[in-house]
Formats: C-alpha cells, structure tokens, sequence
C-alpha cells in the first residue's frame, strides 16, 4: 500500500468516525460522550460543524479516532469470548465507566 492509498484510507475511517459521532451524539449526547470517550465540549463542537468542516476535518492525514484500551485488563476483557459474553461486556463497561474521562478521551 503506498502513501496516497494510505491517505485515502484514513480519509475514508476519518468520514465514517466523524459521521458516526455526529448520529451518536444527535441520539443521545450522554451515551455518545461515554462511548466515543470524549467530553462535553468536545461533543458540542462536534455537533456544531459544519458539513463542510467535517469533510476538512475527515480529509486529514493524521486518524481522528483511536484505541482506548490502555489497559491490558480492559482489552483482554473485550476480545475474550468465553461462554458469559454478557457479563464480560457489563463488567468491562463498568470497569470504563470508572476510569476517568480525561483518562479515556487523551
């Protein structure tokens, strides 16, 4: 893959993420602070761009999003697929929750 297919890769995740965000946070502004693991400011120049401001922001280079999982806990919790699928998720979105927002949106 060279450096211009790399480009329009990330521009395509970029759009996508930002447009995503934007239907989360139009939705349900709290779920989508906890799930994106922004803050609230964040979340409000978020909402407010403007269509063209998004396509800028999603043409850029440098990926928008990343991972969260700072924590090896956290990230085994996630991709373990044992038979309590449902509990690991709860746990690990317990386990979040705790973490400061700082913490996640840095």
């Amino acid at each position: 893959m060279n450096a211009t297919q790399l480009h329009e890769e990330i521009k395509e995740a970029n759009l996508s993420y930002m447009l995503l965000a934007r239907q989360m946070i139009n939705e349900d502004k709290e779920a989508a602070i906890f799930r994106l693991g922004i803050s609230e400011e964040m979340v409000e120049l978020v909402a407010g761009l403007s269509p063209a401001q998004l396509l800028k922001m999603a043409a850029s280079n440098m990926l928008l999003c990343r991972f969260r999982f700072d924590e090896k806990l956290l990230l085994n919790m996630i991709t373990d697929y044992n038979k309590d699928r449902m509990m690991t998720q709860a746990h690990t979105a317990i386990l979040m929750a705790g973490q400061p927002l700082e913490a996640l949106a840095a």
